[in-house]
């Protein structure tokens, strides 16, 4: 079945994958976006240029008739309130891109299912998040579809404090990179190339209506693992420098929500339910394979000139000197 579809943003670390994906498929796939990174994305898709905080652009796409609208742009209940009084009545399914984050914090056990209430007092995007969700489910005229990614990628390095590309400087320059807790702590990640096929299944899907899926893969490294792989990705060994969760958030607050709302926990996920719906899929495991395409995306960024967090960076050799004065790290 042939859907017309639209990605609003469509050019993101996830939504990319996502457009060729739905090309692939051979669906009648529309962008609206600024305009300004649409490089890459297939000449078969129908662009529409326009800001989302612009209403009449935005209000105009709701007479083109789509089936599909996947909104990976709405972040807060005001920005949800506005997407239900463009699409409601006007498409077949609004497909809403939430967060595997907004699941309760501290977790109550290891392995997470969709039934897990939606309570993370730590990061206030997360509660934005689930805030959406309700909106979206409390209303009855747009059929709709949740989807929640975890950690997904296409060409950004995956690190710890999302410190990105700054952690293969450090690498590089011989310095060492600063390790949440002890480094042992699962982290699942899912390259976007594996996200996107069974997240097009679900277009048009009528089991998936009035649903919530979190669609992750099931690849989960220790941060250890992760900076090693980086490592090795780059020909460098790795010193690593691992410090308490509760101290980097003392020497940075602001490090308080993805840590203790997310990459403090062993996250590992449950997917049967999205895989009763969509069919089984595969997903890369070698993670040494993950990270050849962000290794060559950061050299590609630091050849065009990229700038240097030098605020971080230095924030990051304070964090390690003064972690290694206490004496060495064993872990």
């Amino acid at each position: 079945m042939t859907l017309k579809v639209l990605y609003i943003g469509g050019t993101g670390q996830i939504s990319f994958d996502c457009v060729i994906a739905s090309v692939a498929a051979g669906h009648d796939t529309h962008v609206f976006n600024r305009g300004n990174s649409n490089a890459g994305l297939p000449d078969a898709v129908t662009f529409h240029t326009g800001d989302v905080n612009d209403p009449a652009a935005y209000g105009a796409l709701a007479a083109h008739g789509f089936d599909t609208v996947c909104q990976f742009r709405t972040f807060t209940p005001g920005e949800m309130q506005r997407d239900l009084e463009v699409f409601a009545g006007q498409v077949g399914q609004f497909l809403f891109i939430s967060t595997a984050s907004a699941y309760r914090k501290p977790m109550d056990h290891y392995l997470v299912t969709e039934a897990v209430p939606l309570e993370n007092p730590f990061w206030e995007y997360s509660r934005l998040k689930a805030e959406c969700e309700a909106l979206l489910t409390a209303q009855t005229e747009m059929p709709y579809t949740i989807v929640r990614p975890s950690h997904t990628f296409r060409d950004r390095l995956v690190t710890g404090l999302s410190e990105h590309d700054l952690a293969a400087d450090r690498i590089l320059a011989g310095k060492p990179v600063v390790v949440p807790g002890d480094g042992n702590s699962l982290w699942t990640i899912t390259p976007s190339a594996d996200f996107a096929p069974p997240f097009v299944r679900l277009l048009g899907n009528e089991r998936s209506l009035g649903q919530a899926f979190h669609l992750t893969g099931g690849a989960a490294f220790a941060w250890n693992q992760i900076y090693r792989a980086l490592g090795r990705a780059l020909g460098c060994v790795v010193s690593m420098v691992h410090v308490p969760t509760d101290t980097l958030i003392r020497y940075r607050p602001d490090w308080e929500r993805p840590l203790l709302g997310y990459k403090a926990n062993s996250v590992l996920f449950d997917d049967a339910k999205v895989r009763g719906v969509v069919g089984d899929f595969g997903y890369e495991t070698d993670l040494d394979r993950m990270l050849e395409k962000p290794v060559a995306a950061y050299r590609a960024r630091r050849a065009a000139g990229a700038a240097v967090n030098a605020e971080l960076d230095a924030l990051l050799d304070r964090i390690a000197a003064d972690q290694s004065a206490i004496g060495p790290d064993t872990t």
